[in-house]
């Protein structure tokens, strides 16, 4: 326990000394969330930007943190050989990787509250199923952080860098962020089976409308966070 509570608590002091982390995990869903609830150019149909806005934008800050963060970071660590010498420790692989995931729940912390505040201030309330929102962004955690880590422990740096923002990208657009999965076609579908628009579909009518949440929304997260997680640790390399 001792080797991955220290572990833990260096994962949590390198991420927040990363500016460029910061701006990731910080800065561009808070820019996201103010821009597009001031501006009024999304399809968010009668209700306020900010409450369709509001529960994409932390689903998105997940996504930025456990996979896109965890996962660039991880590569670059792997590429220079400090996991290597991490290898060699008590750690073990298992260890470290559960260690960068509860580094990042702890990191989401900060994250949500700040996001959570700065949508207050732009109007947003959100409903009293809210609840239910925390045991969703638990499990898609679990689930980017898998994906996240399992490209790191098998790319190349350069290559592992160039694959997580091209995925980002993608579920940006088709993750129900910017736009309703409604208005999606027929990539809706196929972007329901993915984590991304999953969580959007949970959360959405948990902090928004109050409805029931889809059980295909948290089939799909649980899914994700048992498969991700265990291809990461069986394909996970030291370098």
């Amino acid at each position: 326990m001792k080797p991955l509570l220290a572990q833990v608590s260096a994962e949590v002091r390198m991420t927040l000394a990363r500016g460029e982390t910061l701006l990731v995990t910080l800065g561009i869903p808070v820019f996201l969330l103010v821009f597009f609830s001031e501006v009024h150019v999304l399809p968010a149909g009668s209700t306020k930007a900010v409450d369709f806005l509001a529960p994409g934008v932390l689903g998105l800050a997940v996504m930025s943190t456990a996979m896109v963060s965890l996962g660039i970071a991880t590569g670059f660590e792997r590429s220079y050989g400090v996991l290597k010498r991490l290898g060699t420790t008590p750690l073990g692989r298992p260890r470290l990787l559960a260690a960068k995931i509860l580094a990042v729940l702890l990191v989401e912390f900060i994250q949500v509250a700040v996001l959570i505040g700065v949508a207050a201030v732009l109007g947003w309330r959100p409903h009293p199923t809210a609840g239910l929102a925390v045991g969703a962004e638990l499990l898609a955690t679990v689930a980017f952080a898998g994906i996240g880590l399992a490209l790191a422990g098998a790319l190349r740096a350069e290559v592992n860098l160039a694959l997580v923002n091209a995925l980002y990208i993608v579920l940006l657009l088709i993750g129900g962020v910017v736009f309703p999965l409604g208005k999606l076609g027929g990539f809706a579908d196929f972007a329901r089976v993915l984590p991304a628009a999953a969580l959007s579909d949970v959360l959405h009518p948990a902090l928004g409308t109050g409805a029931a949440t889809p059980v295909e929304g948290w089939a799909v997260l649980a899914a994700w966070a048992v498969v991700a997680p265990v291809v990461a640790a069986a394909t996970f390399r030291w370098e």
